[in-house]
């Protein structure tokens, strides 16, 4: 189905999973996995509408809501692309990129989730780099930055193993408590050392103009 909205008609192929533009459909079929994805036990998310701390309706409206705004915030100051992660054409989590500023500086950032089950398979690997190509290859980006709670060991790894280099370090909370952030950055010249070539795009130029990119 093609949409009328550019973003939601980006998709980005590896060989193993699609990361497709997050409609509504797809965010709909997306709930039952945030509605059991309930943290608990460490390394504990952050605290925002995506954090999976209680089982309750009002969770999952304030995820929706989330993203529906973000999807709704689109500039060329501001952008978020949100994407849903698909394996063998099941929904298994969420892949975002961010870009603020990003035809002045060609910064974005990256935020992900994915169901328990899933995890510890090099799936969350594989849908970074999928992003990072879209990043690199789709829009010209000339960095990527990332940053993960310092005992995050899973993403701090998929970082450090895809080229990123430690970029100091920040604070953010989590189930209302203070904890420290790792900080990691990824230029271009590190990206083509090791970047793919069998990773496919598609609905990328069309989806320029609404990012103020064209």
């Amino acid at each position: 189905m093609t949409h009328t909205y550019p973003p939601l008609n980006v998709r980005i192929r590896t060989p193993r999973l699609t990361l497709a533009g997050a409609t509504d459909e797809l965010l709909e079929r997306l709930v039952p996995l945030v509605r059991a994805g309930v943290a608990n036990e460490p390394p504990w998310p952050f605290d925002d509408p995506m954090s999976l701390y209680a089982d309750s309706p009002d969770r999952e409206w304030k995820w929706l809501r989330a993203i529906w705004a973000g999807r709704a915030r689109v500039s060329e100051s501001f952008w978020r692309l949100y994407f849903v992660v698909l394996l063998d054409g099941e929904p298994i989590g969420m892949q975002d990129l961010v870009g603020a500023d990003f035809a002045r500086f060609g910064t974005v950032s990256s935020f992900s989730w994915l169901a328990p089950d899933r995890r510890g398979q090099g799936i969350g690997r594989e849908m970074r780099a999928a992003v990072l190509h879209l990043a690199f290859a789709g829009l010209g980006a000339r960095e990527a930055e990332s940053d993960a709670f310092v005992d995050n060991h899973a993403s701090n790894k998929v970082s450090r193993t895809l080229g990123y280099e430690p970029n100091g370090t920040t604070w953010d909370s989590r189930r209302g408590e203070v904890a420290p952030i790792q900080r990691w950055l990824l230029t271009r010249d590190a990206w083509e050392r090791t970047r793919r070539e069998d990773i496919e795009l598609a609905g990328v130029q069309e989806c320029l103009p609404a990012l103020g990119l064209a």
